[in-house]
């Protein structure tokens, strides 16, 4: 109860320190021993404590003013990287500011408040806080509050104040360095068959015009385009408009289930990091896959049920740092393609389109088998079933399955 009472007057207005608390007491006991003994020189004592109490509460509030706090951009980081946070204290007055005290309030699932001293900033001018804060859980994190703290000059009572200074903090899943992965590559070849089937059948017909251009040497005759030469009276032929870029490949992570929690130990988890779960195992997995087809030439895009389809190296790392398992279905149906599908719920390998691949991370054994009774799982597609007691990254390079 005191507690609360004392941070209420420290941020409302001022609040006694331990020196404050003495002071007090012993100019009210020289008050009262003046008014029993009528010494004049016990009240002009009391009299100059009371003025110096409330000279240093008003000076401590004082202290605070015209102190403006800003923050510069707080650059994206991965798991286990540092974020570099940058605070700006500007004094605005004609007097310096000095003995400050600045809390800057992270979220708690983040880190616990960080805080600095300040020694002094001049009139008018700037001082930069700069820190360093360790990311070891992926997410997007908002946190708004700085605080100024200050007991100057007189060191008797303590004022503290809030200014709202919004940050936001991106922290990237982990992307494993895979050397080759049978899971894309698989899906790459078959991608690649089925593009050069459909390029054999354009070029069989028609095709898409793209322009028209003069006739050169060695231009084959079954391209020009005889309506347009004879209005020209030069030969013009057809450009075809030319599919360019790597095979599509479509990741597909299973985030409106909900995952259970169950804690999986890998080569990512260790005294200094928390155990990962089976859905934070399945968001590394999707980067992973989605940077190796994108070192490969591919045209991935990630697939999740709050955003549907996207692509692009810096959306697709927002996104799974704040997709979260059991997230509201914004997106579309899955994509009626061949995909990779990353879930834990066994009965949806069965709806996959064909050619699809998927990754299955085992639920509970009591779950498994309700679901297996329920309706079998039997697949001719091949994937792989991510074990709990082996490396990720060893995984994902390994040789696929069936079920």
């Amino acid at each position: 109860m005191g507690k609360r009472i004392s941070d209420w007057l420290e941020t409302h207005w001022v609040a006694p320190a331990f020196s404050g608390w003495l002071i007090g007491g012993l100019s009210l006991f020289f008050f009262m021993a003046a008014t029993n003994t009528l010494a004049g020189w016990l009240y002009v004592i009391s009299g100059v404590s009371f003025a110096l109490l409330a000279v240093a509460a008003f000076l401590s509030a004082r202290s605070l003013q015209d102190i403006w706090v800003s923050r510069c951009l707080i650059h994206p980081v991965s798991v286990g990287d540092s974020l570099m946070v940058e605070l700006v204290l500007r004094n605005s007055s004609p007097q310096p500011k000095t003995l400050l005290q600045a809390y800057d309030l992270l979220p708690s699932v983040l880190a616990k408040p960080v805080f600095t001293v300040v020694e002094t900033i001049a009139p008018d001018s700037e001082h930069h806080w700069l820190y360093q804060q360790s990311a070891q859980r992926r997410g997007v994190y908002h946190w708004h509050t700085v605080q100024l703290r200050t007991a100057a000059p007189l060191g008797l009572f303590w004022c503290r104040r809030s200014q709202n200074v919004n940050a936001t903090a991106i922290v990237y899943p982990t992307v494993l360095p895979l050397s080759h992965c049978p899971l894309v590559d698989q899906m790459g070849q078959e991608e690649s068959l089925r593009l050069q089937s459909n390029r054999r059948t354009q070029m069989a017909t028609e095709g898409l015009t793209r322009a028209l251009r003069p006739y050169r040497w060695g231009d084959p005759t079954r391209l020009i385009h005889w309506r347009t030469s004879a209005r020209y009276g030069e030969l013009r032929i057809r450009e075809l408009e030319i599919f360019t870029g790597g095979q599509e490949i479509l990741i597909c992570l299973d985030s409106a289930l909900s995952w259970q929690h169950g804690t999986i130990e890998s080569e990512l988890a260790s005294a200094a990091l928390e155990p990962l779960d089976a859905f934070e195992q399945a968001v590394i997995a999707a980067a992973s896959l989605y940077f190796y087809a994108h070192r490969q030439s591919f045209q991935p895009r990630l697939w999740t049920a709050g955003t549907g389809l996207i692509h692009g190296n810096q959306n697709v790392l927002e996104t799974l740092a704040s997709t979260q398992a059991g997230e509201e279905v914004r997106a579309e149906s899955l994509p009626d393609h061949p995909l990779i599908w990353l879930t834990q719920n066994p009965t949806s390998l069965n709806s996959l389109p064909a050619g699809s691949r998927w990754l299955l991370w085992p639920p509970s054994p009591e779950a498994q088998a309700s679901e297996s009774q329920r309706s079998p799982t039997v697949l001719s597609s091949p994937g792989l079933v991510i074990q709990p007691t082996e490396p990720l990254q060893l995984q994902l390079q390994g040789a696929l399955s069936h079920l």
